[in-house]
């Protein structure tokens, strides 16, 4: 077996490099993991007994951790269309849970504060990566 000195060292520069190699901000990353589990935690708190609740909460819970899922994979892409593409499928995701938002509060009643947040952060998070979806693709075409 062979025996590298200083290999912590070397563990740590690979570390950095392959965090380096994401196209997305490390707080972008975060930010998308922490509204997945926000998610979870308003998914949680859903009052289940009611089957409309029951149904339009498990599609919350897939639409919305799902756009941290896109997230890390447009980190990794290899080009700039796969990153678009990528993109793309978050925001799909992230459009999807504004709507399970909308009925879960207007058809349902659910009204919570958690609620209102994820909306606000759905909102945000769409306006954020449709500016950088925008301006990749006209970067693209000069």
């Amino acid at each position: 077996m062979l025996k590298f000195e200083n290999s912590e060292i070397y563990l740590n520069i690979f570390i950095l490099a392959f965090k380096n190699m994401s196209r997305l901000s490390e707080e972008l990353r975060q930010r998308t993991k922490q509204y997945a589990s926000e998610m979870i935690r308003l998914y949680v708190s859903l009052p289940k007994a009611r089957e409309e609740v029951k149904v339009l909460g498990h599609q919350l819970l897939r639409s919305g951790t799902s756009v941290a899922a896109h997230a890390r994979e447009a980190s990794r892409a290899r080009s700039d269309s796969e990153f678009c593409s990528k993109l793309d499928g978050l925001l799909q995701e992230a459009d999807e849970s504004q709507l399970w938002l909308e009925l879960l509060r207007e058809d349902c009643g659910i009204q919570n504060g958690r609620m209102d947040q994820l909306q606000r952060e759905t909102g945000e998070l769409m306006a954020i990566f449709i500016t950088m979806v925008s301006r990749l693709r006209l970067k693209s075409k000069t």
